[in-house]
């Protein structure tokens, strides 16, 4: 089997691709080239030239009056096509929906890509207080935020240790929480309960919960999740908000069964 070592070009094709996402995270605002430049750990003379010939094919556009990239036309159209393979949105809307106004928090649907999740829907709750950890094309690594951990959680033993063996920087760049001796505490966790809870690790007093949700081979692809801050998620609530959530995992994996059968 080729690595990607192996395959000509393959290496400027993960580079471009990685700055393809990044752009894409940051929506209609955009990045700058140093800051694309720094997320990616790309020199800057590589980040721009990257740039300008995903630019030359429509992939990425370039606001010249405040110096920043954004997703370009082609990239919309590419989006458009897979999505009647891969978007769930349309059938999961009504479910995140729902998740929102039965317990009052922001609600979410997350998709796994590769070792990150991306949130693909936010509905808020009434709740006057929220949380804005997440929104609509934000990126988490797997075992960071809530969805991504109840992913990681139900992958194949085999699949969860590789995923932590390949990314040894996530307590260095997510906090010494995130060591493998702990994202593996809170896994055996989250299969006991079937969810789960991240109590604030990435922005203090904001808890989210996340529950999987599978395909038809049974394997997690997407998560439900709820975000709040913390004294809506004490020990009183958080039981009945766990059984809610799963309640509504349960149906949309049903759901999308049904749909792709």
């Amino acid at each position: 089997m080729d690595t990607p070592r192996a395959i000509p070009g393959a290496q400027a094709i993960a580079r471009a691709a990685l700055l393809l996402r990044l752009v894409s995270a940051a929506g209609v605002e955009g990045l700058t080239v140093s800051a694309l430049a720094r997320q990616s750990a790309l020199t800057r003379p590589t980040t721009h030239r990257l740039l300008s010939a995903l630019r030359k094919e429509g992939l990425v556009d370039q606001d010249e009056a405040r110096g920043t990239w954004t997703p370009g036309p082609e990239l919309y159209l590419m989006g458009a096509a897979a999505a009647a393979r891969y978007d769930v949105t349309a059938v999961g809307r009504d479910i995140v929906r729902s998740l929102a106004v039965r317990t009052e928090e922001s609600a979410f649907l997350s998709v796994r890509r590769g070792d990150e999740t991306v949130c693909l829907l936010r509905e808020e709750g009434s709740f006057p207080i929220r949380s804005f950890v997440l929104s609509e094309g934000i990126r988490f690594p797997l075992g960071v935020a809530s969805a991504g951990l109840a992913i990681l959680s139900f992958l194949p033993a085999h699949d969860m240790d590789d995923y932590l063996d390949r990314h040894p920087e996530l307590p260095d760049r997510w906090g010494a929480a995130h060591a493998p001796h702990d994202v593996r505490r809170r896994v055996r966790e989250t299969q006991l309960r079937g969810y789960a809870v991240n109590p604030g690790l990435i922005v203090e007093g904001s808890f989210g919960l996340g529950a999987a949700v599978f395909n038809r081979d049974g394997q997690p692809q997407w998560a439900l999740s709820l975000t709040g801050v913390q004294f809506r998620f004490g020990p009183d609530r958080l039981p009945e908000l766990g059984r809610t959530l799963l309640a509504h995992a349960h149906q949309l994996t049903t759901r999308i069964a049904a749909a792709r059968s």
